[in-house]
């Protein structure tokens, strides 16, 4: 893993999507959050995907980065927004999170 936190953290998100044959399609780290566009197999759930992505990241990012265990309380908040994209345009919603970067 890199020293760097915003790329550890879409290291392991890949690492848990690649476990539970999820597809990333698109993601930016913010500083407080992230914006995710996947694939979920709905017979698993996305909120199994969410809360192992969540767990794996705050376990492994407070142990490489111990400054994360002393400034937050906990690293993530239990509540997280989900969203199906039905006939939207694929496009067009990766590109919206791509520009979150610049924001």
């Amino acid at each position: 893993m890199s020293v760097n936190p915003a790329e550890n953290t879409k290291e392991i998100i890949q690492q848990v999507a690649d476990e539970l044959e999820c597809e990333i399609i698109e993601l930016e780290i913010m500083p407080d959050h992230v914006h995710m566009l996947c694939e979920v197999d709905p017979h698993f759930g996305v909120h199994k995907f969410v809360k192992r992505v969540k767990g794996l990241s705050s376990s492994l990012l407070r142990k490489q980065f111990p400054t994360l265990k002393s400034r937050l309380p906990t690293l993530w908040t239990h509540s997280y927004f989900i969203s199906t994209v039905g006939g939207a345009p694929l496009a067009g919603i990766k590109q919206y999170i791509e520009k979150q970067k610049d924001i």
